[in-house]
């Protein structure tokens, strides 16, 4: 451990998701990783999709 480890950015390993692209030059961990990205990214769609769906309710109770 370094002096100023803190003042060090932690590195993520995220690799841009491309829908589409050629995934047969990706190794088995990278096939990993990509699955991984996308379940985190597909639930943070769905919390979002919730919330807006939440307030469009919230939205349309008022005007009733």
């Amino acid at each position: 451990m370094g002096l100023f480890d803190d003042d060090e950015p932690q590195k993520k390993s995220l690799r841009e998701i491309v829908v589409g692209e050629s995934l047969e030059n990706l190794s088995v961990t990278e096939l990993k990783e990509r699955i991984s990205n996308l379940h985190a990214e597909i639930a943070r769609t769905e919390k979002e999709l919730e919330s807006k769906a939440s307030a469009s309710q919230a939205a349309q109770s008022l005007f009733k």
